[in-house]
């Protein structure tokens, strides 16, 4: 028999197997569900997702990449990058223009409404971040990026 989300034998977030004593990589995926969740909240009302939020960081940072590293520094497949990215055309975020040498090749570049989206997206998400990592201090603060760092970068 199926229990209910509210059922009391299961554990809210943070108790039980979901909390401390629970498996590590599970703790890692629960935090960034609730994170991803967090953020999409605080994007909501720009109309932004977290994906589209990441593949515009990405353009932004790394001007001139290509689809499949979008979709390799983003974390995402570049079906969903594909998808994302003609939205934002669409939505005039970004615009492909040729490439200065290898005109058959198309650049996309934030447009000016793009980067005026990116910068108020930014500006929620710094504010989470820094309400996610307030309990911490400067010196945890820099373990725990320094761990995440080294667990992702394991995995390379």
């Amino acid at each position: 028999m199926r229990k209910r989300p509210d059922d009391p034998s299961i554990p809210r977030p943070g108790e039980g197997k979901r909390g401390e004593d629970g498996y590590l990589g599970y703790l890692l995926r629960q935090a960034a569900g609730a994170y991803r969740h967090r953020m999409d909240r605080a994007l909501a009302d720009l109309d932004v997702t977290s994906p589209q939020f990441a593949v515009m960081t990405m353009l932004n940072a790394y001007p001139g990449i290509s689809n499949a590293d979008i979709a390799r520094l983003a974390m995402l497949t570049p079906q969903t990058v594909s998808v994302i990215v003609a939205n934002l055309e669409r939505a005039g975020t970004i615009r492909r223009l040729p490439h200065s040498v290898h005109g058959r090749i198309l650049q996309i570049e934030l447009t000016p409404s793009g980067l005026s989206l990116l910068r108020r997206c930014r500006e929620r998400v710094q504010a989470l971040e820094r309400e996610v990592s307030e309990p911490l201090s400067e010196a945890d603060e820099a373990v725990v990026r320094r761990w995440l760092a080294g667990v992702a970068r394991s995995e390379s």
